[in-house]
């Protein structure tokens, strides 16, 4: 449970750095293409340290995901064999990339929009709707919607309950971080069986 504490102090401490803007940039842009760890790892704890730049912190994170799902789209349209293909099978992705691929241009629009805001990868989306040609644009505007949604609402409601969740998450800490941990195995498994 210490090492827990002070992970998560560590993160608040790091949430308060004036860089730590640059940081969220970086990883909501890499998450859409091939990193593993979500944006909101960072989003939340910096909105928290800062509760009045939380429209700030949702609006980079979601210009920086989008910006890093249209390279994501770009891997597939141009070098989906070459690049995009190993990569996603890398990360363990091959149940979500057929699944996606056999549909994506049928419901593209409603695809992106709900892998934006939900916690389907994002770069197996971004990267297949680049290998299965979808319109570009469409992808954009898609993309720019659920994430936006996505990082919003997350900023809308740590600003306006903040100070609440911020006590409930330090005094049920370890609890969460376990929950956490079943959630991620549990959507792990249920990825590989999709």
């Amino acid at each position: 449970m210490q090492i827990l504490r002070s992970l998560y102090n560590w993160t608040m401490e790091l949430a308060k750095n004036p860089k730590a803007i640059w940081l969220l940039g970086c990883v909501s842009f890499i998450e859409a293409i091939f990193f593993p760890i979500p944006p909101d790892v960072l989003l939340i704890p910096m909105i928290l340290a800062n509760i009045s730049k939380a429209w700030l912190y949702a609006l980079v994170a979601t210009i920086a995901s989008v910006a890093g799902g249209v390279l994501g789209y770009l891997l597939g349209f141009i070098a989906y064999e070459q690049i995009a293909e190993p990569l996603l099978i890398a990360l363990g992705k091959e149940a979500a990339m057929n699944l996606f691929a056999n549909s994506i241009n049928q419901n593209g629009f409603v695809i992106v929009l709900t892998a934006g805001v939900s916690p389907i990868p994002f770069k197996v989306v971004s990267i297949m709707s680049g290998f299965t040609k979808m319109q570009l644009s469409l992808f954009i505007l898609s993309a720019l919607l659920g994430r936006a949604i996505r990082f919003f609402i997350v900023a809308a409601l740590l600003k306006y309950y903040g100070e609440k969740i911020k006590f409930f998450i330090e005094k049920y800490l370890g609890w969460l971080f376990l929950l956490f941990i079943i959630l991620l195995v549990a959507g792990t498994i249920g990825l590989d069986f999709l």
